[in-house]
């Protein structure tokens, strides 16, 4: 079993972490920590494997929690949780040996994702004999960051921005006439959203006849 601590403030946010966590195959949680102090605490006396690592925490922050946990040769692996999209500090968590970044707000299916290419990644290298194995390994945590034929990435964030703004969902159509383009290509961008685990479906119900597809990013955090 993989074990984590969770480093979470919020205690709803905390809770709601440790249960995704526990629902997924092969990790377990290994205890909560509410800030950056008692994170290191707990890492002195139980090692993990995985930190789930808010970066904003009332004492510490989190790139100083993980400077410390370094600095005390704890060697544990780190998924960074933040709000802030802040391009000096993605270099410096990489710097600080952050594996994956989360973005917030996130969905379940997100996190599941990174866990789930954590625990590949974890039984990939076990087998590590050339170059070809530490390739794999490593991209075993990345994952395919690669488009879909035919979308790029710039009207991608214009979409989930566009649907962001609207917590309350928005249809295709609706996503499309705000930036430019067809429903249908509207559609596209929105199922890839989905695919990702950044947005859900939601029935609109109203005059008879099919409910009306809208589009939402869930405002977790």
């Amino acid at each position: 079993m993989i074990s984590v601590l969770v480093v979470e403030d919020e205690e709803i946010t905390a809770e709601a972490n440790r249960i995704y966590v526990e629902q997924a195959p092969g990790f377990q949680v290994a205890g909560v920590a509410r800030s950056g102090g008692e994170a290191l605490r707990f890492l002195r006396r139980t090692p993990v494997d995985l930190i789930l690592l808010d970066l904003y925490l009332p004492d510490l922050h989190g790139l100083e929690v993980c400077r410390a946990a370094r600095a005390g040769g704890l060697l544990c692996d780190v998924i960074a949780i933040t709000s802030a999209r802040d391009l000096a500090m993605v270099r410096s968590a990489v710097s600080l040996g952050v594996s994956q970044y989360l973005l917030k707000p996130f969905t379940r299916a997100a996190l599941m994702e990174k866990l789930a290419r954590y625990a590949r990644f974890k039984e990939e290298s076990r087998q590590i004999v050339g170059q070809s194995d530490v390739d794999r390994v490593l991209g075993a945590l990345k994952g395919s960051t690669e488009l879909p034929k035919g979308l790029s990435r710039d009207t991608l964030d214009t979409v989930a921005a566009e649907v962001r703004g609207h917590p309350e969902g928005l249809p295709a159509q609706a996503v499309g006439e705000a930036i430019g383009v067809s429903r249908v290509t509207a559609r596209r961008y929105l199922e890839h959203l989905v695919e990702l685990g950044m947005a859900i479906r939601v029935p609109r119900y109203g005059a008879v006849g099919r409910p009306e597809l809208l589009y939402r990013i869930p405002m977790e955090s």
